[in-house]
């Protein structure tokens, strides 16, 4: 192999009698207007490991990486991370500058000609894998070693190819004749050398858990791009001056300069019984405490299920119950994933107060696509230096902007370098939508960075209940990738139907066991409510606990009423119903299942409320929409003191499903569409959710009601339904729900939360319980959904990462083999969680008579919208981002027409928006559809020539 010429001396320097070559192979054609020796590079980038590993990586996962190598995981990390680029030690990367491929050929490294295709197909990872098989076997690694090691260097791009692509060059010469092999060998056993091991001992004694592995080189990936920031490890063209010393040195100062810092010290985190108290300033309700000492009991990190009343508290619960899981097994960090961009700005809020307590100094990040609208965010950002900051995602993958003295970060602002594209889940700390953790599941490019992020967390999940059965098969398979890297995760529901908790419970245990076929018969089947459940994995097996809670307020006996209304008749008998109930004053939450429906209540509403009624659905600009959800939470919020605003005398909110999660709004009256049972009653959650004297509610509205429409009953069959309700839950779960909604008709009424398990499971079990007029209806509603469920589980199953067929694999050998999912488009990946017809976001812009554009306000933008470089009308317009209605032909059109204004072009984020012009009178044409933005409706769509 030609080792013996090398020799290491103290600080990894390379003496003489070298094999010639090494001097001059290149890694980088220009680093800081150098050209950078690949030697460098490595040793850079292994550096940047130990910082990593050291600062960074999270106990609860360096604990896993040790256990495969005997306690030197540190050591296998490290030479992993200088080894990646190896590969680079070929004619088919050093061939690509003339002038600098002319140097190695000076120096006897020569190579045929190769045809530019051969040279392609030979990427530098799959080389690297090739010379490294060759090197690690030499040393003495076993077959199992190297299978599950060399995929970490293979994929270090974002993609694990099948081992298979790194067998063989596509090429003769590509990898290199004659001397090259010698070279190769030699930059090998150099790098093992400046880092003082030898290969042999660095063998591990057996492979991590795939979720590990996979970790392990987003990991990789991460040092990589780091110490590819030319600012920090600018260009060395001379041997002489590479040193292992020196790139620890580069390694520290670089970390310093850009701020970056792991999570909370596990030693630091509080535990005992005041812990609680101190962290949200009053005692647990008895859900929270029974939530904490199962968290404190568990043998080994495991799934923690919350499933309580809407208002008892289980965000508190979830966030102790993290502290405590991550004092027990090491992690320092959280993921809180929130069902929409909507619900994550406030859980954003109460995050960063509860996070203050446990270590002020942890960075925190908001991670959805509207986050700049969000005021807390902006002001936590510009509480530093951020100069230059894309919040919308940097393309430039290392992040070489101007660089941020740790001490200019104030604490809990995300050091600049983690707010590029692809890295927001590696803040130590992060709130966002649930996209950000189903992402995870998908075989994308650089999904291995979010499992790098999310190893050594505690994932919480809130509204599990909200995920289709299309979005759900993402949520099981992200499960059980987190339990292989033995995540914590804590779910939280306050209506979970039994077969879906079951499911989620086995997502879980598939991942822990790495079998398919893990069942789930030890789960207990118990009624009570509020109720907090425990599954883990030890030696002796899965393991599970419940806990079943006293509610915090006793339950209270909601009343429920039909209201007949005829499926394609419009709101008037609604309208009037409510008009009657507010005669006197009081708060009425309307529910509507599509925008149109809303639309058209809020109208029939309007001349006689004015500005009583306030409607809010998603289909307004993102500044309006914000504004309104924000009215209405200071208005209908809990209750507040003396001085401040008090609540309305009358106030009715017309909203579509925006007010089903985590919209803390307190009403006297819900007017409801019939939706699906669990979701009746989440909407239900905002009836007389807080306490208030009796005369504080008029007398109409004192008592809690819920009055259903959407649905006309018959005498002879089940009700008629609307198209759009349809649409969006399907006929089966809507019959199911009515069947439940008539029997309560005029009744006894339901007593919440007491009766929420019983209803949410007589709405989703096996057996349906309707009236036998119904039957042969729903036989046909019921074997209709069976087909489409089925459909759309096998549509995602192409998209997952891996899969339950998966679980038994040893290594990450082929992961990407099969790239069905978009690699690099972020709108794309987006789509891939969501099923259904995607949608598209646009801007909103006037066109003015005389040339230029305006804002919805009707400031000037200039000629071509340059003027956005004002930050107060920057602000304006992105305020004025709205997503189209999800049509195809409309959402084909916007993609194919809408481009950024010309005058956009150097702003980050607008310079990839498309506007919609809008002429004066607020109306455009678009893919065969008249739009109109009016102010109080939002957006307006019709078919053009439609009557």
């Amino acid at each position: 192999m030609g080792l013996r010429r090398v020799t290491i001396v103290d600080g990894g320097s390379l003496e003489t009698g070298a094999v010639p070559g090494v001097a001059v192979l290149w890694g980088k054609s220009n680093a800081g207007g150098e050209p950078h020796l690949l030697v460098a590079h490595l040793l850079d980038t292994a550096a940047v490991a130990e910082v990593l590993w050291d600062r960074y990586l999270a106990p609860s996962f360096t604990q896993q990486v040790d256990a495969s190598c005997g306690g030197r995981g540190r050591d296998l990390f490290v030479l992993v991370a200088g080894l990646h680029d190896v590969g680079k030690a070929s004619p088919a990367f050093q061939s690509k500058d003339e002038v600098l491929a002319q140097r190695v050929r000076d120096s006897g490294l020569t190579w045929p000609p190769l045809t530019r295709t051969g040279a392609g197909r030979w990427h530098h990872t799959l080389a690297g894998a090739h010379l490294l098989r060759r090197a690690l076997r030499s040393a003495g690694w076993s077959r199992q070693s190297r299978s599950w090691v060399l995929p970490l260097v293979a994929g270090h791009h974002g993609v694990v190819p099948d081992a298979s692509r790194w067998s063989e060059p596509p090429e003769r010469g590509a990898q290199g004749p004659g001397r090259w092999p010698a070279a190769q060998d030699a930059l090998v056993a150099w790098v093992a050398g400046a880092l003082e091991l030898d290969l042999k001992s660095a063998e591990p004694s057996s492979a991590p858990a795939r979720g590990v592995q996979l970790a392990l080189v987003g990991a990789v990936i991460m040092a990589d791009w780091i110490a590819s920031n030319d600012q920090h490890f600018p260009g060395i063209a001379q041997l002489d001056d590479v040193s292992m010393e020196r790139s620890r040195h580069r390694a520290h100062e670089a970390w310093r300069h850009l701020g970056l810092t792991g999570g909370w010290q596990v030693s630091r985190l509080s535990s005992g019984p005041g812990t609680f108290e101190r962290r949200f300033g009053k005692p647990p309700r008895a859900a929270q405490t029974d939530a904490v000492a199962l968290a404190e009991q568990m043998e080994a990190p495991g799934l923690l299920l919350l499933e309580a009343p809407m208002g008892e508290g289980k965000t508190e619960a979830a966030l102790a119950a993290v502290e405590v899981l991550a004092r027990r097994f090491g992690a320092t960090g959280v993921f809180v994933g929130m069902p929409t961009q909507a619900t994550s700005d406030p859980m954003f809020t109460r995050v960063r107060t509860w996070l203050r307590s446990v270590d002020p100094d942890v960075p925190l990040a908001l991670l959805h696509g509207k986050r700049q609208f969000n005021p807390e965010w902006r002001a936590l950002l510009d509480q530093g230096r951020f100069c230059g900051v894309d919040d919308f995602g940097m393309d430039d993958s290392y992040g070489t902007s101007a660089p941020v003295p740790a001490t200019d970060r104030p604490g809990q602002a995300p050091a600049e370098w983690f707010l590029g594209r692809k890295r927001g889940l590696l803040v130590p700390a992060t709130v966002g939508t649930v996209d950000q953790l189903l992402h995870a599941a998908t075989r994308t490019r650089h999904v291995m960075l979010r499992h790098t992020g999310l190893a050594g967390r505690v994932v919480v999940l809130d509204e599990v209940h909200a995920y289709d059965v299309y979005m759900s098969q993402f949520l099981f398979e992200a499960l059980r990738w987190l339990a292989q890297q033995q995540v914590p995760v804590v779910l939280l529901s306050a209506t979970l139907p039994p077969d879906l908790r079951a499911r989620l419970v086995r997502a879980y245990l598939q991942g822990a066991t790495r079998r398919r076929d893990t069942g789930v018969e030890g789960l207990p089947h118990t009624t009570g409510y509020p109720r907090a459940t425990s599954v883990c994995v030890t030696g002796e097996g899965a393991s599970f606990d419940v806990a079943v809670s006293a509610p915090w307020r006793p339950s209270m006996t909601v009343q429920v009423q039909v209201l007949d209304e005829a499926p394609m008749a419009g709101p008037d008998d609604v309208a009037r119903l409510v008009l009657e109930a507010v005669t006197d004053g009081g708060c009425v939450l309307v529910v509507r299942n599509t925008v149109a429906r809303a639309q058209q209540t809020y109208l029939a509403l309007r001349d006689a409320l004015g500005d009583d009624v306030v409607l809010l659905h998603a289909r307004l600009t993102a500044g309006e929409r914000a504004d309104r959800t924000q009215r209405l939470l200071d208005a209908l919020g809990p209750p507040v003191a003396a001085s401040g605003p008090g609540r309305p005398r009358r106030l009715v909110v017309v909203a579509t499903q925006l007010a089903e999660q985590s919209f803390d709004v307190d009403v006297d009256l819900l007017v409801t569409d019939l939706a699906p049972i669990d979701l009746l009653l989440q909407r239900a959650g905002r009836l007389h959710r807080h306490d208030r004297p009796p005369a504080a509610r008029p007398v109409r509205v004192r008592n809690p009601k819920v009055v259903v429409a959407g649905m006309r009953r018959s005498a002879t069959g089940p009700p008629d339904l609307p198209p759009g309700s349809e649409a969006v839950y399907g006929r089966y779960l809507l019959l199911r729900a009515a069947a439940l909604v008539t029997g309560a008709d005029g009744g006894a009424g339901w007593s919440v939360p007491a009766d929420v398990p019983h209803l949410v499971s007589r709405g989703y079990g096996e057996d349906p319980q309707w009236p036998s007029t119904w039957q042969d209806a729903g036989s046909d509603a019921r074997a209709e959904w069976d087909t489409e469920q089925e459909r759309r589980a096998d549509n995602a199953q192409s998209y997952l990462l891996g899969g339950p067929s998966d679980l038994s694999k040893d290594t990450l050998d082929g992961l990407h083999a099969r790239a069905t999912a978009p690699l690099d488009d972020d709108d794309a990946v987006a789509a891939v969680v969501r099923d259904g017809e995607p949608s598209v976001e646009v801007v909103l812009v006037q066109r003015r008579d005389e040339g230029g554009y305006l804002t919805l306000d009707g400031r000037s933008l200039g000629p071509g919208g340059e003027a956005v470089s004002d930050p107060s009308l920057l602000q304006t317009v992105l305020a004025a981002t709205i997503r189209l209605p999800a049509v195809k032909v409309l959402t084909s059109a916007a993609q194919t027409e809408l481009r950024p204004l010309p005058g956009w072009t150097a702003d980050p984020w607008l310079g990839r928006a498309r506007a919609l012009v809008l002429n004066t009178e607020y109306t455009a044409r678009l893919g065969g559809y008249a739009l109109r933005y009016d102010r109080e409706l939002g957006l307006l769509h019709e078919r053009e020539g439609r009557r």
